[in-house]
Parts: C-alpha cells; sequence; structure tokens
C-alpha cells in the first residue's frame, strides 16, 4: 500500500505498449481505488477495440461477425469519434488505411484521456498518463513548478528535439524513429515519409494523437493545418534535402 501523504506510480502494460501513471497527490483510498479502476479500463479497452486480437469486437465487426449495435457501446462511442477525425482532417485519418478496421490512432489517446479523467474525478488534481510516450497531464509536477515534457529527436538517438512544458495538456507524437513508416496515407495506400515526426500539444489527448496521425499524411501542408485548429500547435521535423551535386 502507498504510504500516507505519497502520490503513487504505478506502470502497466496494455495494449501493446506501456503505460506509466505518475500521481502527484497524497495517495487518498478514493485515489488508490481510481488507479485500479484505470488500469482495469485499459485492459478493457484492449479487449475491445484490438486489432490483434481474433475475438475482439473490432476484429469481429472487421470479419462481419457482428454489427455496431450489437457490440459494446464504447465501439460506437469510437467510431462516431473516428468520422469526425476523417472529416475534419480532409480524409488524412482513417480507420481503415491499413486495408482493415483499425481504429488504433485514436483509440489510445481516448483510453488514457478518460484514464486520466477517471484519477481527476476520485481527487488526483496532479498526474500523467503516459501511454507509449503520448501524455495526458493535469495541474502541476509540483506547487508552482509546470510539467516538462521532453521530445525525442528521430535523428540523434538520446537526445531531445525540443522540451514542452505546461498545465494541464496533452502531448502526442508520431513518426518514425521506432516502428518505421507505419502510418500509410489513406488517400493513396502509399507510406506517409514527408515528416520523420510530428507532436502535437493541446487540450485533449483523444485529438492531440489523432491529429498527430494525421500530420505525418499531411506532411509539410500540416503545419497550416494545425494553426487553423483553435488550442493546437505541432511541432514538426522533416526528412533532411538530399545533398547537391
Amino acid at each position: 500500500m502507498p504510504e500516507p501523504g505519497r502520490g503513487l506510480r504505478h506502470v502497466e502494460h496494455a495494449m501493446g505498449t506501456v503505460f506509466s501513471f505518475d500521481i502527484r497527490d497524497p495517495a487518498t483510498p478514493a485515489i488508490t481505488e481510481a488507479l485500479h479502476g484505470a488500469v482495469a479500463w485499459l485492459h478493457q479497452v484492449d479487449a475491445v477495440f484490438s486489432p490483434y486480437r481474433p475475438d475482439s469486437a473490432v476484429s469481429r465487426l472487421d470479419r462481419g461477425e457482428t454489427t455496431v449495435g450489437e457490440c459494446d457501446p464504447l465501439v460506437a462511442e469510437v467510431l462516431t469519434l473516428c468520422e469526425r477525425a476523417e472529416r475534419t482532417t480532409n480524409g488524412c485519418f482513417s480507420t481503415r488505411a491499413g486495408g482493415r478496421l483499425d481504429p488504433s490512432g485514436l483509440v489510445k489517446g481516448w483510453a488514457v484521456e478518460r484514464a486520466a479523467h477517471l484519477l481527476y474525478a476520485a481527487g488526483a488534481r496532479n498526474t500523467c498518463v503516459n501511454g507509449g510516450g503520448d501524455l495526458q497531464l493535469t495541474g502541476e509536477a509540483s506547487p508552482g513548478v509546470p510539467w516538462r515534457v521532453g521530445i525525442a529527436d528521430p535523428l540523434r538517438p538520446g537526445r531531445l528535439l525540443t522540451v514542452v512544458t505546461g498545465r494541464d495538456l496533452a502531448v502526442a507524437t508520431s513518426g518514425t524513429a521506432e516502428r518505421g513508416l507505419h502510418v500509410h496515407d489513406p488517400r493513396t495506400g502509399a507510406p506517409a515519409r514527408h515528416l520523420l515526426s510530428a507532436t502535437v500539444i493541446g487540450p485533449s489527448l483523444t485529438w492531440a494523437d489523432t491529429y498527430a496521425t494525421a500530420a505525418l499524411v499531411m506532411g509539410p501542408a500540416a503545419e497550416a493545418w494545425i494553426g487553423s485548429v483553435p488550442g493546437y500547435e505541432l511541432a514538426a521535423l522533416t526528412p533532411a534535402p538530399p545533398p547537391t551535386r
């Protein structure tokens, strides 16, 4: 059990990645219970939405074995958000970019944001929930001190591209450093190769994560597009131009 008056930290493997919880508030019974609930929530999301689990609702829906109406109500909620994302990004985000139903580009950020809300409702006002490098931050790191998030430089392992500081914000990064050309342009089917990384900062991780994926597809046009979305900012890295001869 946590010591009275101390915060809480927890690491959980789910959804094919690592999630971490860093709660800076005193570990009350309500907050401790909410942390357990947040962990259970992540595994629930994995069971419903994983495209790699043949028994998940998303996999069964993709094979035509069920309907949205027969699935967990969370499926309809997420697919509605995905439809909104596709419209908002002019088709640069899609649940079928890889040829099968896969809402993962939105689900992880949505799940992390919901987990952070569970903690907040229990009284945790200063938290960092990290899902595979995408973060939902509430409050402060310590009284009067904002959170600081280092963004890795994909061209220089171990070095930082930039540092984001702030309170009550979300930070999401999509890029090629760890997974290669894993994002495809839904409009062409080709790998998105115009940006090495795209980091989106804003209030909601659901949308920051979605916009970061779309930004990789948009390429250089992403900067102007994100600039038109109130409350969100983009930090992107483009490939170096080929040497001239």
